[in-house]
């Protein structure tokens, strides 16, 4: 028997972004060699029902799903012209669909936002609600058109302090970080890998007692002076002592971000994964702000998601909100149980 071909899978709905959508699945099922699934949702379908006949006699809803179906799998064929491309018309609400559509799925891609949906909102609900629940990695497709038609030659992948294997051995690599090697070798670029850190800066000592106290007047003037003169040395030690600290603690914190980052890769290169040129780049700063940044030369920004047993919500993290609504490239989320 041959291997079953997981296909990749978009949804569309005849919005511009959709057709956005449609273009960088096609090219992404064509770097894998595998097929595409055009998924399109109509509630209609489940309320209605299907009425057999000919095309006089079917009613304006379901003709406009064969056509936006329709038009997908021609679209996407132009795109890539050797891709099998198939068609699916789910009678059910968007979310639920593509949800189910990944259970089976190598990845699912969807517009940043939706037809009808408000212009303001910065990322749309289905595709919020995909990346929050999909089992499978969600490309959000989103950004600016020289991002998401691939011209950076890079994906960027975020490494998390909880990713650290913590072991002698090299662990393998997460699936967030696999999946950007792999997208990385197949677009021929380089994977830059991109790790956070904060350093507390130093604190203020001030107290008011160290201020001069008043009362001293009169024949106490040199006294006072030699007392000022003390504290000021004093405070000047502390403050010197605290900059020490603080540049020893930014070392540490670097030294570590590095090592983190050798860890990780390392753990890739040891599971046989094809080599990829790689830039590791530990940041000062809120991971949100150093995503953020890297997404501005990046085709791809890949990011890790926890998937909790038993837990229904929204699994996705304040940082991978924040890359979702605002990066400037694609966004892949990838589960990681």
């Amino acid at each position: 028997m041959g291997t079953v071909e997981v296909p990749v899978v978009v949804g569309v709905d005849g919005s511009d972004a959709a057709s956005d959508a449609l273009d960088w699945a096609a090219e992404m099922a064509g770097r894998r060699g595998l097929p595409l699934r055009v998924v399109h949702a109509s509630l209609w379908e489940r309320y209605e029902g299907y009425i057999p006949g000919t095309a006089a006699d079917r009613p304006a809803e379901r003709l406009h799903s064969e056509a936006v179906l329709a038009t997908a799998a021609e679209r996407a064929g132009r795109r890539v012209p050797a891709l099998k491309v198939m068609t699916d018309l789910a009678a059910d609400d968007a979310v639920t669909a593509l949800l189910r559509a990944g259970k089976s799925a190598e990845a699912l891609v969807v517009g940043s936002r939706g037809r009808g949906e408000f212009a303001s909102l910065l990322l749309g609900s289905v595709g919020l609600g995909i990346a929050a629940r999909a089992q499978c990695p969600v490309v959000v497709v989103r950004g600016r058109p020289e991002n998401v038609r691939g011209g950076m030659n890079r994906v960027v992948v975020g490494i998390a302090e909880r990713e650290r294997p913590g072991e002698q051995e090299p662990a393998p690599p997460s699936a967030a970080v696999a999946f950007a090697l792999r997208e990385a070798r197949l677009r021929g670029g380089e994977l830059e890998a991109v790790h956070a850190w904060r350093c507390a800066g130093p604190e203020d000592h001030t107290r008011p007692g160290n201020h001069a106290r008043p009362g001293n007047h009169g024949g106490r003037g040199n006294h006072g002076a030699h007392e000022e003169q003390g504290a000021r040395e004093t405070r000047e030690t502390r403050e010197t002592h605290r900059t020490r600290e603080t540049q020893s603690a930014r070392e540490a914190h670097e030294w570590r971000a590095a090592e983190l980052l050798d860890e990780t890769l390392g753990g890739a290169t040891a599971a046989g994964l094809p080599p990829v040129p790689v830039a590791h780049r530990p940041v000062e700063g809120p991971a949100r702000k150093a995503l953020l940044d890297a997404s501005a030369h990046a085709d791809l920004l890949v990011v890790g998601a926890r998937r909790r047993q038993g837990h229904f919500g929204m699994q996705l993290g304040l940082v991978n909100h924040a890359v979702l609504h605002h990066a400037k490239c694609p966004v892949a989320v990838v589960p990681v149980s």
